[in-house]
């Protein structure tokens, strides 16, 4: 019999060990390779939102009033609102109703009201008589979840200035994410 050498190695330990150590490796590798497609697709969803026109460019708007147009009894006054010089501007037409007073939002993709009445401001669908688009495509722009949370803006009267200013900054959010470069 062989006297037992503490710095002997057998062979199967040998293997045991490489085979441990191989396994080891390959864990981290797994980890490593999961942690770069997790950042991949954090990059390209971030690539992809930006692209989609996602609401950052519609901070800054422009409101124009346009003057000397004779535009009918029901219509008030008249404005612009640009969002990028780039783009055609939407315009927003006052009309005096019985409920109150609607701003008519234009555009050549959709149309959206909206109204200052004795229940406060927010958006509503604009009247048939007043529309030029058809309802189908508006509806495909505009999104109904978010007519509903903006039907009403606030529960307080509003001035012309006041409901301009919240109509610029609403209405991006309005708007279907796929539709948002119609405003810019």
């Amino acid at each position: 019999m062989s006297p037992k050498c503490n710095s002997c190695v057998s062979p199967i330990q040998i293997i045991t060990k490489t085979i441990t150590v191989r396994k080891q490796k390959f864990r981290v590798m797994k980890k490593l390779n999961l942690l770069s497609v997790l950042v991949l697709a954090f990059v390209l969803v971030s690539v992809s939102a930006s692209a989609t026109g996602v609401r950052t460019q519609f901070k800054s708007f422009e409101i124009e009033e346009v003057d000397n147009l004779y535009m009918g009894k029901s219509v008030k006054a008249l404005w612009t609102v640009s969002y990028s010089a780039e783009e055609d501007p939407v315009t927003v037409v006052k009309r005096k109703t019985l409920e109150g007073v609607e701003y008519v939002v234009h555009s050549k993709h959709f149309q959206v009201s909206y109204a200052a009445t004795s229940e406060g401001f927010g958006v509503k669908e604009t009247r048939k008589a007043w529309s030029d688009v058809p309802k189908r495509i508006s509806r495909a722009v505009i999104s109904q979840e978010e007519m509903e949370r903006q039907r009403i803006i606030t529960p307080n009267k509003v001035d012309d200035e006041t409901a301009l200013g919240l109509i610029a900054s609403y209405l991006p959010d309005l708007i279907n994410d796929g539709y948002t470069h119609l405003l810019n």
